[in-house]
C-alpha cells in the first residue's frame, strides 16, 4: 500500500467517525475511534459487497468499480458481504442478505454499550468480516477475546484478515447458540446477529454481573437492542433500547409461506371488520409492544391479491394453524375487511395488544425489559415483578 492510499483510507475512516458522531449525538469514544483507524472498515469487506437499490440490492465490485466500492466500505450504511448463505443467486429477484457489515452507528453504539474494558474477557456471537472482532481485539488484546461464526467461509475469511492486521483472536467456526465454553467464564458476551430467545449457554458462560448485549428479533419486528446483566442466581434481566436491526441467527430462522404452508383451499373464515389502521400496527413503537405481546405471530403484505383489494395485511402464528387478512379496497374508507382463521382470532390478539400499549401510555423500547431463568423468557414494562411469559 502507496502513503498516498493510506492517507486517503484514514481519511475515510476519520470522515466515517464525524458521521457516526453526529449520527450518536456524541463523539466516538477516543478508544474506539483508535480502534477503528487500526482496524479500517474496508479492510474487512470482500472484493465484491452488495448495496441497496430500489427495493433489492445490486453488486459492486471492487475491481470493475473501486471508486464505487470505496464510497459503499465508508458509507453510513450496512454493506451486504454475503447473499443466499454463499450460494449465487439465480437472479436479481433471488437475491437476499445472508451476512453484512453492520451500520457503523450501531456498530459503534453497541461497542460503547457492551462498556468493554482492557482486562476483560469478551464472547463475540457472530463474527461476520470480522470488524468488531479486530475492534475489540485492538481494544484489550487478543488473549481476551472469542468470536463464533456459524459459517465456515466467512470464519477463515475473518480469521485471514484479522491476521494479516497483526491480530490472532480466538475464532472459532460453530454454532453461537452454543458459545464456546473452553474459554468462560465471559465477563461479555456480544453478539451481532439478532435472536429470539436467548440461549442458555450465553447465560450460563457468563460470569455473575457480567454483561450479554444482543439485538432482538420476534416474528412480528426485527428491532431493538437488549442489555441483561447475569445474576448470582443465574438469571438475566434488563432493558431494551430502541436501536439495531441485525439479521436472524441461522439456526433460529423459520420459512413459512402464506399460501401453501398456512392457508389451505379449504379453509373458511370468519368474516368481520376492523377500523384499526393496519400499517399502525406493523412498524415503530406500536409494533415493539404488539411483538412483545403476542409473541409468535408474524406478518407480510401483498399487493392487489382479488378483485376490489388494493393490499392485504396477512397475519400467521409461526405454528401455521391460525390466521388473519385485513383487506384495503383502495378507497378512503377507514373501515377494513378482516378474515380469521384457525384457533386463534389473531386480528383480535393484536387489536387488544394495540389497546394496552396505548392504554399504558404509548411506551417506546427503553420501558420494556426481559427476564431469563427458570421460569423461562418473561417479557416486563417498566417493573420485572409484572412481567407476562413470551409465547
Amino acid at each position: 500500500m502507496t502513503r498516498q492510499h493510506q492517507t486517503l483510507e484514514q481519511a475515510a475512516t476519520r470522515g466515517m467517525l464525524q458521521a457516526v458522531s453526529e449520527d450518536l449525538g456524541h463523539d466516538v469514544a477516543p478508544e474506539w475511534q483508535a480502534a477503528a483507524l487500526a482496524v479500517p472498515r474496508h479492510a474487512f469487506l470482500p472484493d465484491r459487497i452488495w448495496t441497496e437499490d430500489g427495493g433489492g440490492y445490486r453488486p459492486v465490485d471492487r475491481m470493475e468499480d473501486a471508486a464505487d466500492w470505496f464510497t459503499c466500505a465508508f458509507a453510513l450504511s450496512p454493506a451486504v458481504t454475503q447473499v443466499n448463505d454463499g450460494a449465487e443467486p439465480d437472479g436479481p429477484d433471488d437475491v437476499w442478505p445472508s451476512s453484512s457489515a453492520s451500520h457503523p452507528s450501531v456498530v459503534f453504539r453497541m461497542l460503547e454499550g457492551a462498556d468493554i474494558s482492557p482486562g476483560a474477557r469478551v464472547l463475540h456471537i457472530g463474527t461476520g468480516t470480522g470488524w468488531d472482532t479486530g475492534m475489540i481485539s485492538h481494544r484489550i488484546g487478543d488473549a481476551g477475546v472469542v468470536t463464533v461464526e456459524v459459517d465456515h467461509a466467512l470464519a477463515d475469511r475473518a480469521r485471514d484478515v484479522l491476521k494479516s492486521l497483526g491480530h490472532h483472536p480466538t475464532v472459532v467456526c460453530g454454532d453461537g447458540r452454543l458459545g464456546w465454553g473452553p474459554r468462560a467464564p465471559y465477563d461479555r458476551v456480544l453478539a451481532t446477529c439478532s435472536v429470539r430467545r436467548i440461549p442458555g449457554h450465553w447465560i450460563a458462560q457468563t460470569r455473575a454481573g457480567g454483561v450479554i448485549l444482543t439485538p432482538w428479533d420476534n416474528p412480528w419486528i426485527c428491532w431493538g437492542l437488549l442489555r441483561l446483566v447475569v445474576g448470582e442466581d443465574g438469571t438475566a434481566s434488563g432493558r431494551y433500547s430502541p436501536y439495531s436491526a441485525f439479521m436472524l441467527m441461522r439456526t433460529q430462522r423459520q420459512d413459512l409461506r402464506v399460501y401453501g404452508d398456512v392457508v389451505k383451499d379449504d379453509h373458511v373464515p370468519e368474516e368481520s371488520v376492523t377500523t384499526l389502521p393496519r400499517r399502525a400496527v406493523v412498524s415503530g413503537d406500536a409494533a415493539f409492544a404488539i411483538g412483545l405481546r403476542i409473541g409468535d405471530v408474524w406478518h407480510t403484505w401483498e399487493d392487489n391479491p382479488a378483485d376490489g383489494v388494493a393490499d392485504r395485511l396477512w397475519i400467521a402464528g409461526t405454528d401455521g394453524t391460525s390466521w388473519a387478512a385485513v383487506d384495503h379496497d383502495g378507497g378512503e374508507d377507514d373501515r377494513f375487511a378482516v378474515h380469521q382463521y384457525g384457533p386463534r382470532r389473531l386480528w383480535e390478539e393484536v387489536e387488544e395488544a394495540h389497546r394496552w400499549w396505548t392504554g399504558n401510555g404509548s411506551p417506546g423500547p427503553d420501558r420494556f425489559g426481559l427476564t431469563v431463568g427458570p421460569e423461562g423468557h418473561r417479557a416486563w414494562l417498566d417493573d420485572p415483578s409484572d412481567a407476562w411469559p413470551l409465547r
